[in-house]
């Protein structure tokens, strides 16, 4: 639950539906990924995933979201792996990208 820490919880207080006072997290805003000179390209192998590129990458496995978001034609919804042979965007000047994050979501 490490990844869900800075993501504020937020109490439901609209009376017209059942799950009034339910706690839920506030959604997140991901910013568009421009195209960079410094960008990777890679190939996938069978069994890769966002987070483990993203720590392969970046020494992070929280910013998996970074890869995911730079790569909105490969992401299969509720799927963690990434098809082989598929070939991804490694966006590498990821302090922009998180400044970006963080004023979409008033962090």
């Amino acid at each position: 639950m490490e990844r869900y820490s800075r993501i504020d919880k937020i109490r439901n207080i609209n009376e017209n539906v059942r799950t009034l006072g339910l706690r839920y997290y506030k959604p997140n805003y991901y910013p568009e990924i421009p195209f960079d000179a410094s960008d990777l390209y890679v190939v996938t192998e069978f069994g890769d995933r966002f987070e483990a590129l993203a720590d392969q990458f970046y020494s992070d496995t929280t910013l998996y979201w970074i890869i995911a978001t730079a790569n909105p034609n490969k992401v299969s919804l509720g799927s963690l792996f990434i098809d082989e042979g598929s070939q991804i965007r490694i966006p590498l000047n990821i302090n922009a990208i998180i400044d970006s994050y963080n004023e979409l979501n008033n962090v």
